[in-house]
């Protein structure tokens, strides 16, 4: 199998034989191609759709969606890195990347990981600001500080991801088989890992149950409704610019009402997200986490294929979450399908309108306006329509002919 998110180890071990006659089975590679094809391509629809709908709508750029788009390039970065490449292994059954691809994928693997969880983290810091401190969130939460928060969330993991250059090689395994696996040895990599897994799965999950406790707490159990109502909506017009239009004073408590409804539904909907990522992370890390202590390591082939499709799974269900739990998402996606039959139409009467306009001007300039067309009176709609000819010639006599030339 093909490196990182493949094995589940400290290190690519030996495969024993039992689990090569199963990865060679055509029960398994049909499985395995099938399942991933089809996550990977649920995701990859998804998360393009989720990019370009933030990107294209005005109203849709608040500062969590730009932290929802960093989250969607990331699983992106993870669906084409680790999932594409999988299927080509399942396939052929060895490493066909050389040792650049070896080295490139398993970086983009791990940088998509972990942009996944660092973007997770920022919007979860961001949506407690802006419901626990409204006022400060007016100038904290904003669009244009959290693109610079993203480009943080970024160079960070790109700077620590090149470690992994010096930590992966392409191997030969006894049956002769290029695999890209680890290249260091167990007393080595088991630091790293643990390193890995606190900064990138513990932390911040630990970091999300205490803060989305506290936005539970103002929300759903605070004492004082008008106050909650009126610290979500001050968080509302000031950290998302989705305020309402001017009405009168009898509006603002409906107002001020269904405020604080879309900022619970955000809540839930970006919470089921990290409750998302915690249990779909939970089967690999905990598999690798264990590996990395006995003897010998769990290698059981079905199970692998069963954390691989978690992994994947994480990366493309999140477009699906949003379109389940968001008002807004649903409609910006239909709104964007819409938009593309729009485009598609647009674009095809065009292009009949410029054909049309050609066929006009290569039409010979001795012939009358009227003379320029050839009609066909056999339409279906009873109209007289006209036939379109590439080049026409006249007789002196004015008869039409088509030229060869």
């Amino acid at each position: 199998t093909h490196c990182i998110l493949v094995e589940s180890s400290y290190q690519l071990p030996v495969m024993t034989s039992d689990v090569i006659s199963v990865t060679e089975s055509i029960e398994y590679k049909t499985v395995s191609v099938f399942l991933v094809l089809l996550v990977c391509g649920v995701g990859i629809v998804g998360n393009i759709m989720v990019v370009l709908v933030v990107l294209t709508t005005r109203h849709m750029r608040t500062p969590t969606n730009c932290y929802l788009v960093s989250l969607a390039v990331a699983d992106l970065t993870v669906l084409v890195a680790a999932g594409l490449p999988n299927i080509s292994d399942s396939l052929v059954g060895a490493w066909i990347y050389g040792h650049a691809g070896c080295l490139g994928i398993t970086y983009f693997q791990y940088l998509g990981i972990n942009v996944s969880s660092c973007s997770i983290t920022a919007f979860t810091v961001e949506r407690y600001i802006a419901i626990c401190h409204p006022m400060r969130a007016q100038t904290v939460c904003t669009v244009s500080r959290a693109k610079r928060i993203i480009a943080g969330v970024w160079v960070f993991p790109c700077v620590y991801c090149m470690l992994w250059f010096f930590l992966v090689d392409i191997q030969v395994n006894r049956d002769n088989r290029v695999q890209c696996g680890y290249r260091v040895s167990r007393d080595l990599y088991l630091p790293i890992y643990l390193i890995d897994f606190a900064i990138f799965y513990v932390f911040p999950l630990l970091l999300a149950i205490v803060l989305y406790g506290l936005i539970a707490r103002i929300l759903f159990m605070s004492p004082m409704p008008h106050r909650a109502d009126t610290a979500a909506t001050a968080a509302v017009r000031g950290t998302c610019k989705e305020s309402a239009e001017p009405g009168n004073k009898a509006s603002r408590p409906a107002r001020s009402r269904s405020g604080v409804s879309s900022r619970k539904q955000v809540t839930k909907m970006l919470a089921v997200v990290v409750i998302l990522f915690a249990l779909l992370w939970m089967p690999y890390r905990t598999l690798v986490l264990v590996n990395s202590f006995v003897a010998t390591p769990y290698l059981d082939a079905w199970f692998l294929l069963f954390c691989r499709i978690c992994i994947y799974a994480n990366s493309a269900i999140n477009p699906v979450v949003y379109n389940l739990m968001s008002q807004k998402f649903r409609a910006a996606f239909r709104g964007l399908y819409r938009c593309q039959e729009q485009e598609v139409q647009r674009r095809t009467l065009s292009t009949i309108n410029t054909s049309t306009s050609v066929v006009r001007d290569m039409l010979d300039p001795s012939l009358t306006d009227l003379d320029k067309y050839c009609y066909d009176d056999s339409s279906e709609n009873g109209l007289v329509e006209p036939i379109m000819i590439l080049h026409l010639k006249t007789e002196p006599h004015g008869i039409l002919y088509r030229s060869a030339f």
